[in-house]
């Protein structure tokens, strides 16, 4: 066994070269999928809503994205933005940049149908009691209906953070410098420890990945408390009305 390659290794690892060159390895994937579900979350905001909407000019576009991105492989995604982004911008992009962007595109189609998922599952009385209010449907959109609808949208929001950022692994593909990719680097390097290597690779990512997991269930089981908490006052409140309870 050569263990000592994975622990002299272990901080290239964690941060490629940093400090003294470009931050790589696993700091370089959590910043990748933190930038790609922060970025997808206002894709999918803006996506999901215009899905909703009764207008089919704004409906239709949000479907066709929506539909195609979620039939295309991530993969394909980032050789299309790798390759088309120096075409269209008549000079080279960083792979980092291009990856980042192919990742919102992405995550961004499924965040749409979270958003419309979480909307939804709102009852439409509160549309209805909204707009009996004064309020007219973009105003009950934005106070009214949307922050209820997020917090029901936060565990789902969190598993597509842990699946993104097992995808970060297929950025390796075109050379950005994440985690999979140092550790390929390292056993091209040192050529007697894969085993190793990867078996610690594989470890890094479980962590990362089961404490998001975990923090999505803690977060889904209080959500789901707090809703039927709110839902066994309003029982509470209606029998206190019919039987005359001041």
């Amino acid at each position: 066994m050569h263990w000592d390659v994975v622990w002299n290794n272990f901080g290239y690892f964690l941060l490629g070269r940093f400090p003294d060159g470009p931050v790589g390895g696993l700091a370089l994937s959590i910043l990748l999928a933190v930038g790609g579900i922060f970025f997808a979350f206002w894709v999918g905001i803006i996506f999901g809503l215009m899905r909703l909407s009764k207008r089919w000019y704004i409906r239709i576009p949000s479907i066709i994205y929506i539909e195609i991105i979620r039939g295309t492989p991530l993969l394909l995604l980032i050789f299309w933005f790798y390759f088309l982004a120096p075409i269209i911008f008549h000079r080279p992009v960083p792979e980092a940049r291009s990856t980042l962007v192919a990742f919102t595109v992405f995550t961004g189609a499924y965040c749409a149908e979270i958003v419309r998922a979480g909307i939804q599952s709102i009852p439409k009385g509160q549309m209805e009691a909204a707009r009996s209010s004064g309020l007219n449907y973009t105003q009950a959109m934005i106070y009214i209906i949307l922050p209820q609808a997020l917090r029901n949208m936060i565990p789902s929001f969190v598993n597509q953070f842990v699946s993104l950022t097992k995808d970060t692994s297929l950025a390796y593909i075109i050379g950005v410098q994440e985690l999979t990719r140092a550790a390929t680097q390292v056993n091209n390097r040192t050529l007697n420890a894969p085993a190793e290597i990867f078996f610690t690779i594989a470890v890094i990512y479980f962590i990362i990945c089961f404490g998001l997991t975990q923090t999505s269930r803690y977060l889904e089981k209080k959500l789901s408390y707090k809703t039927a908490g709110r839902m066994r006052q309003q029982e509470i409140e209606l029998i206190e009305e019919d039987i005359g309870v001041p």
